[in-house]
């Protein structure tokens, strides 16, 4: 298993539940210094109730612990990881790391899967792959005429760490989801001027948490695009900004007025086609990720649409390899659900070899 964020674990806890022995019968790696996933590496700002909702990992009531009861005041990484560090050890999972896979190929009826501990290189081979590395490393920031002249900072989501940073500066948030809100709010008392621009128009729901029919919407919006192997669609866009009273109370200083994307970026600051001109001294891409799969090109399983067929939880072209947290399952609205799918169908291959 490639990863040990949200969807790895819960792949492995029901992996565990059907027999098999984790470092034995399977294991995992995964490239983070730590525990907690992609959750690590996110700003300091960020807290549990500002977020999305996080779904427990299935058996986490064994710990006695939840993100329903969270501590809400300290930031979410550290709760994240504190949750995630207790989960492993509870169930032996001896997660290896960090073991940044490089790699997978066809090693002759096996797969070979090389990956690095930050000195060596190792090679393992495997009957099946788990991929569940998620999506936090591979940012994607679009192209704008100009976009590579800029003579500001240009920060991405995954770079993004404290406010401080753009004190007195004049910064533009592009993006239309949770991450861009969350960074227009925090940088309302630091920015000398805030500038908030998105592709698409902001849908602010009415109720002050995710609507879970359009939840299922946006699901079944990946898993058409994963069947059909096409670049994947944002959740976000299927699933609107819950209104909370924080949010509220930005759109009512007129904090969040998101205005249309800028037609071209000037060395010192953005241009509209109308030739409205804003300065900045920085640019936060809130633009989201795509599924980070480089290290399974020489499988050759993308298609000319852009994406990986999956059906099913694994890839049409090589059923060795199963996907968790890839298109249906690549937010928390469907992670875990899919674990203990991925589990069953895994045991299944295996007996067959």
């Amino acid at each position: 298993m490639i990863g040990a964020g949200q969807a790895g674990l819960s792949v492995a806890y029901y992996l565990r539940r059907l027999g098999l022995d984790p470092n034995n019968d399977f294991v995992l790696l995964d490239r983070g210094p730590g525990t907690g996933g992609a959750w690590q590496f996110r700003w300091e700002a960020l807290r549990i109730g500002s977020a999305h909702h996080i779904n427990d990992l299935p058996g986490m009531d064994e710990l006695g612990v939840s993100f329903e009861t969270a501590d809400r005041t300290i930031p979410a990484k550290e709760v994240v990881a504190d949750f995630y560090r207790r989960y492993e050890e509870h169930y032996g999972l001896q997660v290896v790391r960090p073991a940044s896979v490089t790699a997978v190929q066809n090693n002759g009826a096996n797969l070979m899967v090389t990956f690095t501990d930050g000195e060596d290189v190792q090679d393992v081979t495997t009957d099946i792959v788990v991929n569940a590395t998620g999506t936090w490393g591979a940012p994607f920031i679009p192209w704008y005429p100009g976009r590579d002249n800029f003579q500001g900072r240009q920060v991405h989501t995954n770079d993004y760490v404290d406010a401080s940073e753009f004190a007195g500066q004049n910064v533009v948030v592009v993006g239309g989801g949770t991450s861009a809100v969350g960074f227009l709010l925090e940088l309302e008392e630091a920015a000398a001027e805030l500038t908030w621009v998105s592709r698409r128009n902001v849908d602010f729901l009415d109720g002050t948490e995710l609507n879970m029919e359009a939840g299922t919407a946006a699901v079944a919006m990946q898993d058409e695009a994963a069947r059909a192997g096409r670049a994947l669609p944002s959740i976000v866009s299927g699933t609107g900004v819950p209104r909370t009273r924080r949010i509220q109370a930005g759109i009512d200083r007129g904090v969040l007025s998101p205005k249309q994307m800028f037609s071209r970026i000037e060395p010192n600051g953005v241009t509209w086609a109308d030739g409205t001109f804003r300065p900045a001294d920085a640019i936060v891409w809130a633009t989201g990720f795509r599924p980070e799969l480089r290290h399974l090109a020489p499988l050759k399983l993308r298609e000319k649409a852009g994406g990986i067929v999956v059906a099913g939880g694994s890839s049409w072209k090589d059923p060795r390899v199963f996907f968790a947290g890839y298109g249906p399952q690549a937010s928390t609205i469907g992670a875990n659900r899919a674990g203990r799918l991925i589990a069953r169908q895994v045991v299944a291959t295996l007996s067959k070899l």
